[in-house]
């Protein structure tokens, strides 16, 4: 029988406050034996209470993490990076060894939330990023193995 590897995954965004926190909580939920995966930004922007309110509507807990800067987690070997924004994925910091980055945009919910008439539109933005985060999430790991096969 062959025994698979666990894969050490980083979910990279500007400021890990939203799209890379849900990333992690979602496989941490879904995929928590197959991957280990870390969330971080190229900036700390602290935890987006709309994002840990939407996730928490659909039963996943991400308000005991916090907001990390990439440099703090160095002394992890990654299997894969991937950036959830293009900020992150212009600014990626490079990885040593047999990292592979690949890049999974997502659009950003606050930027989206600023002009909304009510807060229920501003938490709509959040919710179909939170699902479009989860669809993805659900492809792990095999889009990850096949972004380097393409």
């Amino acid at each position: 029988m062959k025994t698979v590897k666990t894969l050490r995954v980083l979910f990279l965004c500007t400021g890990n406050s939203c799209r890379s926190q849900m990333a992690e909580g979602w496989t941490r939920q879904l995929k928590g034996g197959l991957i280990e995966p870390y969330s971080a930004g190229i900036e700390i922007h602290g935890m987006n209470q709309s994002a840990i309110r939407v996730m928490n509507e659909v039963g996943v807990d991400i308000s005991a993490r916090r907001s990390k800067h990439v440099d703090e987690l160095s002394a992890v070997e990654f299997d894969y990076v991937v950036t959830v924004c293009g900020q992150a994925n212009e600014h990626c910091p490079v990885f040593p060894g047999k990292t592979k980055v690949v890049h999974v945009g997502f659009d950003d919910p606050p930027k989206l939330a600023k002009d909304a008439a009510s807060e229920e539109e501003a938490l709509g933005h959040y919710r179909r990023v939170r699902d479009e985060i989860k669809a993805f999430v659900e492809t792990l790991p095999e889009s990850l193995t096949n972004e380097e096969n393409t």
